[in-house]
C-alpha cells in the first residue's frame, strides 16, 4: 500500500548497492523515496524497478530543463518506469511545462505527478542578486504561478514560501518541500530550511529529507522518530 506519510527520503547515494542498502533500512509504509541525479546516473533506470520491488513509490528528481520536445520525450520515458512523481524546472517556461503535461495524456495506465522546481533551496538572496534575478519570494511566486497555469500538479518550494504559494494558488497545488531538517541538524548546503513540523504547518504536502535520515547511525530509527514527531505534533 502507498505510504500515507508526507516524508520522502532522498537516496542521494553514489551507487546502486549503497542506494538499495539504504532503502533496505527504511519502511516503505513510513516514506517514499527520491532518486536524484547522482544515483540515477550511477545505477540507471534499473534501480527504479528494484525500489518498486521493495514496496517503495519513487520520486524521480532529475529536474528536467531543456527544449520542449526533449523534455516531453524524457517525461514519457520516465512515465514508462511507473514512477510516482517527476520534477522539472519551472524556469524552462510554459512551452516546456505544457509539453510535458501533453505527453502524459498519451501514456497508458497511471501517470506520474509532475512538480516544477521554483528555486533551489540552496539559493540565497545574494545568489539571486548575482544572477540578476528578482528577490527570492517574488521570483518563487512568479514561477509557481507559471507552473500552475502550465498544468503542473504542484511545485517544489521552501517551507518559507509555502504559505504565500498556497494563498496564491489554492488547495489543489501540491507543495513539495526539500531542505527539511530537525532541530540541531547540520544545514550542509541548504539555506532555506524548516523542521518537519514547521513545513507541514506552513502548508507543505510532502517533505524531502536526506542526510538527517541517511547519515544517522540507525536510518530506520531516525525515520521512525521523524514520523512520530509529526504524529505527536498532530500534523
Amino acid at each position: 500500500m502507498p505510504s500515507s506519510s508526507p516524508l520522502i527520503v532522498a537516496l542521494d547515494c553514489p551507487c546502486e548497492k549503497s542506494g538499495l542498502t539504504m532503502a533496505d533500512q527504511l519502511d516503505p509504509g513510513l516514506c517514499r523515496v527520491k532518486v536524484g541525479s547522482e544515483l540515477f546516473s550511477a545505477a540507471g533506470p534499473g534501480v527504479i524497478d528494484k525500489l518498486h520491488s521493495r514496496g517503495f513509490q519513487v520520486f524521480l528528481d532529475l529536474k528536467f530543463h531543456d527544449i520542449p520536445a526533449t523534455v516531453a520525450k524524457a517525461v514519457a520515458a520516465a512515465a514508462r518506469m511507473n514512477v510516482w512523481m517527476l520534477s522539472l524546472h519551472a524556469q524552462g517556461g510554459h512551452s516546456m511545462l505544457a509539453a510535458a503535461r501533453r505527453t502524459l495524456e498519451e501514456v497508458a495506465g497511471p501517470v506520474p505527478l509532475l512538480v516544477a522546481v521554483t528555486l533551489l533551496t540552496s539559493l540565497s538572496p545574494g545568489d539571486m542578486k548575482e544572477l540578476g534575478l528578482p528577490p527570492l519570494r517574488e521570483q518563487v511566486l512568479r514561477l509557481a504561478s507559471l507552473a500552475h497555469r502550465s498544468g503542473m500538479d504542484g511545485v517544489v518550494c521552501s517551507a518559507g514560501d509555502a504559505t504565500a504559494i498556497r494563498s496564491q494558488l489554492g488547495p489543489d497545488c501540491l507543495l513539495v518541500t526539500p531542505g527539511v531538517r530537525s532541530p540541531g541538524n547540520n544545514l550542509h548546503d541548504q539555506r532555506r530550511i524548516a523542521s518537519p513540523q514547521e513545513a507541514v504547518q506552513l502548508g507543505s504536502d510532502y517533505l524531502v529529507v536526506g542526510r538527517p535520515v541517511t547519515l544517522a547511525k540507525r536510518p530506520g530509527r531516525a525515520l521512525e522518530d521523524m514520523v512520530a514527531s509529526l504524529d505527536v505534533a498532530g500534523v
